[in-house]
């Protein structure tokens, strides 16, 4: 039989990097496995993203986390990220993801690159990987985006976003900004009420001075190369058009978790099955950490209140290895 590690965790995020510093503490055998990048879903995040978290609030690890402002940007959290890997001398192999898990006596994880076998497997995989769709005619045109990364490539451009939460507020304001044509296409009847506190009266303000146009109660029904076509309560009109972005929201990657036997809630936000006082899952030796833990209520957990998880997590899986 191959070396059978204590635990492997899949995803390098904050809390993927926090449960392989517990393990490390508690000196088990372990191994971080990360499809893309380090800490991948910050990397694609905004490239002038500013965090609602104090820098504090990001710490893991005890490694003092000093930003310029109180509240970090994407770039001083990737430095952060990197500077605890390092000092942590943490055990992390970046683009290798993991194809299938395969239960017996222990789990078999077959990656792209390798093939491990472990007691216990931590889910640490985030929600950041998969968009919501709009699912309508057009939207694989190149035109539509679904990340966005910053504002130079829409200078001039007719710019229809769509959305009315953070990240839509935050493409609108900041390509309306940088020269962009801005329109906003929201089903709901008004900006997101959660909306940070200092950025909605900017955008409403911008929306009643008419600087940015906005659709409220409306939806696109067609993307074409030059036009987009969407239903409001007016009836249907015809947009002329450069490109969407669609700052619809994202999700856990539930086939996967649904393929290693975890149990998916009927609950509205299905939430994965585990017991919220040890995070494991109903498979025995399966664990979650971190924003996944919530299923479709990603504003549940985030960095700031689910760093427990980690320590929850490997304080379990060491206590029983010693039973």
């Amino acid at each position: 039989m191959s070396h059978v590690l204590d635990v492997i965790i899949i995803g390098a995020g904050p809390i993927g990097l926090a449960c392989g510093i517990e393990a490390k503490k508690n000196n088990l055998d372990y191994q971080i496995l990360e499809k893309g990048c380090l800490v991948n879903s910050l990397y694609n995040y905004p490239m002038n993203m500013t965090f609602f978290s104090t820098s504090d609030k990001l710490e893991i690890g005890e490694v003092p986390f000093i930003s310029h402002n109180n509240k970090p940007t994407r770039a001083e959290a990737l430095e952060y990220y990197r500077r605890v890997t390092t000092s942590w001398d943490l055990k992390v192999n970046l683009y290798e993801g993991v194809k299938e898990v395969k239960r017996s006596q222990f789990f078999e994880i077959i990656s792209n690159k390798a093939t491990y076998v472990t007691k216990n497997l931590i889910i640490a995989t985030g929600f950041y990987d998969l968009p919501f769709l709009l699912n309508v005619p057009g939207e694989s045109l190149p035109k539509v985006k679904h990340y966005y990364d910053e504002p130079h490539p829409y200078f001039g451009q007719k710019v229809i976003v769509v959305g009315a939460a953070n990240s839509a507020v935050d493409v609108a304001l900041e390509t309306y900004r940088k020269g962009a044509e801005v329109t906003m296409v929201v089903r709901e009847p008004e900006i997101n009420p959660r909306v940070k506190y200092w950025v909605r009266p900017d955008i409403e303000n911008r929306i009643k001075e008419s600087s940015i146009t906005a659709y409220f109660n409306s939806s696109i029904t067609e993307i074409r190369e030059t036009e987009v076509d969407i239903n409001t309560p007016n009836g249907s009109e015809t947009l002329t058009n450069d490109f969407v972005l669609a700052m619809t929201g994202y999700q856990p990657n539930f086939t996967f978790l649904k393929s290693l036997g975890i149990k998916i809630g009927k609950d509205d936000m299905q939430t994965p099955e585990h017991n919220p006082e040890t995070m494991e899952t109903n498979i025995e030796g399966i664990y979650l950490a971190g924003v996944i833990c919530g299923g479709l209520q990603t504003n549940k957990w985030f960095i700031e209140n689910s760093r427990v998880h980690a320590e929850v997590i490997l304080e379990r899986i060491s206590k029983k290895g010693n039973v």
